[in-house]
């Protein structure tokens, strides 16, 4: 199973300083719907699913690992953009670090599925507000095909529930 599409990044080498845009980026590293909830969700969701679903554990992992991919596109961005790539956010000027508590940790497979979705969705309704904000084409395209990926993670997902509910009769 493919976890990224076969498409190449855009690079974002040639990036000219924006601190404007650059704290707009931080929110995709350390914010609240950011790649990093995402990595560390996944990794979580990876360990306490190995026991009762290898394969979705696997997808877990695999996923997670796309994420970082994310994770350091966005944190590249950052550097090149002129703010500091820390795991954190910015709102009105304030700058707030990442927090695990970001995250919402079901352990009902159902519930990990709909959640992981739902983030997911978070993510992609995020990405699509920045395109549309950020007037600067290496930027959107990065966001874009990010996108893709993030929407290829849905139908992951969309996917194992169904076989989840397939199995369980529900």
């Amino acid at each position: 199973m493919n976890y990224t599409l076969d498409i190449p990044y855009p690079c974002v080498d040639n990036l000219d300083v924006n601190t404007t845009y650059g704290q707009m980026m931080l929110s995709n590293l350390g914010g609240l719907h950011s790649e990093m909830n995402a990595v560390t969700l996944y990794f979580y969701n990876h360990i306490i699913l190995q026991q009762s679903w290898k394969e979705l554990a696997e997808a877990m992992e695999c996923i997670s690992k796309v994420e970082m991919i994310h994770l350091d596109i966005f944190a590249k961005m950052c550097c090149r953009l002129g703010v500091d790539p820390r795991l954190w956010d910015c709102q009105n000027d304030f700058l707030e670090y990442w927090s695990p508590g970001y995250n919402i940790y079901p352990r009902q497979i159902p519930t990990l599925l709909e959640n992981a979705i739902i983030q997911e969705q978070n993510t992609i309704t995020t990405y699509n507000y920045q395109i549309e904000c950020i007037d600067e084409p290496i930027i959107q395209e990065s966001l874009k095909r990010i996108i893709q990926d993030e929407q290829l993670h849905v139908e992951i997902f969309q996917h194992f529930l169904k076989l989840y509910h397939q199995q369980h009769h529900l």
